[in-house]
């Protein structure tokens, strides 16, 4: 009897199947997708019904070569890829690459990497899913019609290397108008009245001012907040009403992939990329006591399902742990969002006696914080709610009213194992601090310690996080939690935003394209058009809609607009006019947009040559150290420096104070030299980026590109380097005896 070719997606995965299968089987990993549409054209036939021209990818042949190898001499071929749409297309790519081999093919669903749920899986294979095929080929047709249509005509309108896409337009356009928002945004002032009252008994509580004559009252000005302190001062206090009532806080659902993402930045700031990574290595499998077991289930879901034998497990779990108390009669159920697919359970370890603390020496420190988070967050999902006290108070001076509230913690419930992490709101801090009040009645006079008058304004909607950008997204139906890795890393890639304390910010780039957009797609590049194109996706792979028919219709649409936009959008070629003067000449200045980012240009160009950076008139410009004339800042490739205004005439140079200091943005990556220490990027004294260990300068370890902390799939170093050129960013294997060379997509 020969043996079974086992077809899976990551080496680190093969590596820990092969342990579980035995002799009887031979894992091979396909490394990720083997074909793809052509990288030089648009690959899609438009007069056909769309029919998709697939290629192997050009550093896929070899691994091609030893997949049509391993099958010629197995028995039979499993394909085991990710169980997701994705892995369904890897399979199904991989399936039609050895046909030829007249060898059957069935799929098997790893939903976790445990000997148990191995067996199980390998015990009920199927067919490969034809409609989950369809809708990954209609999602990649779709993307591929508005990415090789749209990127060529911005390309023609502003400049070269720009994208846009069918998710990543409409993910900046959110960016953007929530930016809008807040320039557009007039704050209005009000006052906070609040009385420090002592009822006799500790401790002295707060009561703010609410109502007047009954009905709700607020404070708009210094004149009334000073007129109403001095009137309150000399009225007497009295508790008008005590309301109390028993707050129950439920158990939260153990964690889909969006709020893991989410969870993950507000409590550890890990960026989305680093926790699916993260994720990923936790499912594939982590050396335990020379076993390689896998520690979670998979990661890429939308379904808050846990298995039953899962419940059991937690629940007996509890029992031991916390006591019987801690356990609710019945388990904990919980709702599936309505557009959840629901393929696979919610993310959890695969086996909850596995506490983080006992696997502290066998994890990174990344890794065993997000393990604890899913550990947690999966325990506390069975656990009884959380029991809070809560007084509502209602004290009375003459015609006001003032409102306190107090909530105590009667029993913690879930929360002695899991307390989530909120990011903080304008609403939030103006919520009433809240805690324990003294003993209260009704017609119980008060004694006044104090008055205090604050004034405040109303606060514009804040910027996006990578949580809060995550979590809008998934509200909207935009795109899968699976892309918001990539949406979110391309749009900082094309400069389209910037961080500023961990806030997405738009650059000029990223607005120009936006408006250029919108003007000519507003119909289709929305939020609401992009759900339902989801939507679309999801009735596919259902088998409710042929794929084809959507296409059809998104494409007859789309390319009207298309048509219509080659001739009518404005183009910023030649510059978007700023109310700046040139420093040189006194002409308006315009703003372009360069190979190394914005700048500003003359408009008498080429009369008068003069550039400058956008924000060169936030600090004046010194003299030039040749000739004396006022300097302009610009850029290159090395940062941005001060030039003479004067150039060509005077070639006086000096750089920018700001380019020597070193910003020590983490990598996530382990010195490779003294294996202690992160590798953190820096910068030169010419402003040039490079990347070295931060326990210099006890070692001196460096490297000229940024590392990634994704382990080669051929030579399994632990991480590769990131390359740019102007057209494409690829990831190179950092071991000069390998030099694998991946695109982000491939890894």
């Amino acid at each position: 009897m020969g043996e079974k070719l086992v077809i899976v997606e990551s080496p680190a995965k093969a590596r820990t199947l092969t342990r579980y299968l035995g002799k009887d089987f031979r894992v091979v990993a396909s490394v990720g997708h083997v074909r793809d549409l052509p990288k030089n054209e648009l690959g899609i036939d438009l007069t056909s019904g769309f029919e998709p021209k697939y290629e192997v990818l050009p550093g896929k042949r070899a691994v091609v070569a030893q997949l049509q190898k391993a099958a010629s001499q197995a028995e039979k071929i499993l394909v085991a890829t990710d169980p997701d749409r994705e892995g369904e297309a890897i399979g199904w790519h991989v399936a039609e690459l050895l046909q030829a081999t007249g060898k059957p093919v069935e799929r098997v669903l790893f939903h976790e990497i445990t000997q148990q749920g191995v067996r199980q899986a390998l015990q009920h294979p199927r067919s490969l899913d034809p409609y989950l095929v369809d809708s990954q080929k209609a999602r990649r047709v779709l993307d591929r019609l508005v990415g090789y249509t749209l990127s060529p005509l911005l390309w023609e309108k502003v400049k070269r290397g720009l994208s846009a896409g069918r998710v990543q337009s409409v993910a900046l356009k959110m960016i953007c108008d929530r930016e809008a928002e807040i320039a557009a945004f007039v704050p209005e002032e009000y006052w906070n009245l609040d009385a420090f009252l002592d009822a006799g008994l500790p401790p002295p509580f707060f009561a703010r001012l609410a109502l007047k004559k009954g009905k709700k009252f607020k404070i708009t000005d210094q004149a009334t907040a000073t007129a109403i302190r001095e009137e309150l001062a000399s009225l007497p206090f009295c508790v008008a009403k005590v309301r109390k009532k028993r707050r129950q806080q439920h158990a939260p659902p153990p964690f889909v992939t969006a709020k893991l993402q989410q969870a993950a930045y507000q409590r550890f700031r890990f960026p989305v990329r680093k926790t699916m990574q993260l994720a990923q290595r936790l499912y594939e499998g982590v050396d335990v006591g020379g076993e390689r077991l896998g520690l979670i289930t998979y990661m890429r879901t939308d379904s808050v399902r846990v298995a039953t034998e899962a419940v059991e497990a937690v629940r007996a779990f509890i029992a031991k742990a916390f006591g019987a108390e801690a356990l609710p009669e019945k388990p904990n159920t919980f709702k599936n969002r309505q557009a959840a697919q629901d393929a696979h359970e919610a993310i959890r370890p695969t086996d909850v006696t596995r506490t983080p603390e006992t696997l502290r020496e066998f994890l990174s420190p990344d890794e065993l914080k997000l393990y604890t988070l899913i550990w947690q967050r999966f325990v506390a999902s069975q656990m009884k709610p959380a029991l809070f006290d809560v007084t509502e108070v209602l004290v009375e001076a003459g015609p006001y009213g003032l409102k306190a509230k107090g909530e105590v913690e009667v029993a913690p419930g879930f929360l002695q194992v899991y307390r989530e992490e909120r990011e903080p709101t304008a609403a939030a801090a103006e919520e009433e601090a809240t805690g324990k009040l003294p003993p209260l009645e009704e017609g119980q006079q008060l004694r006044l310690l104090e008055l205090k008058a604050e004034q405040k304004f109303t606060q514009p909607p804040p910027r996006y996080t990578e949580s809060s950008l995550v979590k809008a997204l998934e509200e909207n139906g935009v795109g899968r939690p699976s892309t918001y890795a990539q949406i979110i890393a391309t749009l900082a890639d094309r400069n389209y935003v910037v961080k500023e304390k961990g806030a997405f910010v738009p650059t000029e780039l990223g607005k120009l394209v936006t408006r250029l957009l919108t003007q000519s797609f507003g119909d289709l590049i929305n939020e609401g058009y992009t759900a339902r194109l989801e939507e679309e996706l999801d009735a596919i792979a259902e088998g409710e809609k042929p794929w084809r028919e959507a296409i059809s219709a998104f494409w007859q649409a789309f390319s009207k607009d298309l048509d219509k936009a080659k001739t009518t959008m404005e183009s910023a070629k030649a510059g978007v006019a700023t109310e700046a003067t040139c420093p040189a000449c006194g002409a308006p200045m315009v703003l372009r947009f360069g190979r190394f980012g914005e700048y500003l240009a003359c408009s008498n160009y080429p009369t008068c040559k003069t550039t400058c950076e956008p924000d060169a008139g936030a600090e004046p410009p010194p003299p030039c150290p040749l000739c004396g004339a006022p300097m302009a800042k610009k850029r290159s490739r090395y940062g941005p420096f001060w030039a003479c205004s004067r150039y060509p005439q005077c070639k006086g140079t000096q750089p920018v104070a700001s380019t020597t200091v070193s910003p020590n943005t983490p990598s996530g990556v382990t010195c490779p030299e003294c294996g202690q220490g992160e590798l953190v990027e820096k910068r030169s004294r010419r402003g040039r980026p490079f990347w070295g260990c931060n326990r210099f300068p006890t070692c001196t370890f460096t490297l000229p590109r940024k590392p990634i902390p994704r382990p080669c799939p051929v030579c399994q170093a632990p991480f590769v380097l990131e390359k740019k050129t102007l057209r494409q960013v690829f990831w190179q294997c950092a071991q000069k005896s390998c030099h694998h060379r991946m695109t982000p997509e491939e890894g």
